[in-house]
């Protein structure tokens, strides 16, 4: 840590000060680490930075100055995200990260759907959801940087390989591979997505709602609605009654989303893409468990997300029911 915290106070008159203190980690990010420290000036910021030693794993996420270039460029069209201060070069002595100012919230989704302390600001919760994703989707993609692309029916074949690689047989999971492939939508209207953008990734205020959306890692080009999907999935719900979000209904997502500018999105596609969410967390949980059983990751956590599997086996047999 000494030497973490010799390198911000090197960067600090580029952060607006003479040097930096009460630098401390904080828990949560499971890729990546969030520190957040002082200038001497009392400003409170966040650093955001790749583990010392990790190496890049296919598909795990995209690099941290992609993700500040992509935050900025939301922040522009006056999505609520924190001020990028600073890009961290891989080589430099803090390492590949980002600076960004610090916002106060909530971001714990629980908290957010069930706590008497968000109860008065939960109903708009929603609505403010569909306009901030409004703002994310009408990013220009030109003068971004790479990306990658990935319609339903790559979603579907991605997750479907690492089913298969598990050696799995899920008949649950078998009837959701097959309906969703028959009735993939094509990609026609391909977006910037924040693509994980759900209940647990973004900070709330409880009384101006809506504070930030963080963690922008999985970011990709695609279907709209997969960002929609991805936040109604009962995953994310944190035992909330509302659909989206465990905090709000489908129609004020999607009239916010309209409102804000956003093309008209059919709820049907968004059911659609909350199916395939849970699918996809089905996947990575059985992932995980497997992890666990193999000895790769011993961590009781594994285990213990392992056994949310069946969760998604519920979910999906009931939004294939309401789909028949």
């Amino acid at each position: 840590m000494d030497d973490l915290e010799t390198a911000l106070n090197a960067i600090a008159p580029e952060l607006g000060g003479a040097g930096v203190s009460d630098l401390r980690r904080l828990s949560g990010g499971a890729s990546q680490e969030t520190w957040a420290f002082s200038l001497d000036t009392g400003r409170p910021l966040i650093l955001r930075r790749k583990p010392a030693g990790a190496t890049a794993v296919a598909g795990s996420g995209i690099p941290l100055a992609t993700e500040a270039a992509l935050i900025r460029a939301a922040a522009a069209l006056g999505a609520p995200v924190p001020e990028v201060l600073h890009v961290c070069a891989p080589d430099s002595a803090v390492g590949e990260a980002y600076v960004m100012n610090r916002i106060e919230g909530e971001a714990l989704g629980k908290r957010i759907a069930r706590d008497d302390a968000f109860a008065a600001v939960r109903p708009k919760l929603a609505r403010q959801c569909g306009e901030v994703l409004a703002k994310i989707h009408a990013v220009p993609l030109e003068g971004l940087p790479a990306l990658n692309h990935s319609s339903a029916l790559d979603e579907l074949e991605k997750y479907e390989a690492a089913y298969r690689g598990l050696g799995a047989n899920r008949p649950i999971f078998e009837a959701a591979f097959r309906w969703l492939k028959d009735r993939a939508p094509p990609l026609d209207r391909p977006v910037l997505l924040h693509g994980d953008f759900r209940n647990g990734n973004i900070m709330f205020d409880p009384v101006r709602g809506v504070a930030a959306v963080l963690d922008w890692e999985l970011a990709h080009i695609g279907d709209p609605a997969e960002d929609m999907g991805w936040l109604c999935t009962a995953s994310w719900r944190f035992g909330g009654p509302g659909p989206v979000g465990g905090f709000g209904q489908y129609d004020d997502l999607l009239a916010g989303y309209e409102a804000a500018g956003g093309a008209p999105i059919s709820l049907e596609r968004v059911k659609y893409w909350q199916m395939l969410g849970s699918l996809k967390w089905g996947c990575m949980c059985l992932g995980m468990y497997g992890s666990f059983a193999s000895g790769a990751d011993p961590s009781v956590e594994r285990a213990m997300i392992g056994r949310r599997t069946s969760e998604t086996e519920i979910d999906l047999m009931a939004l294939l029911e309401q789909a028949t």
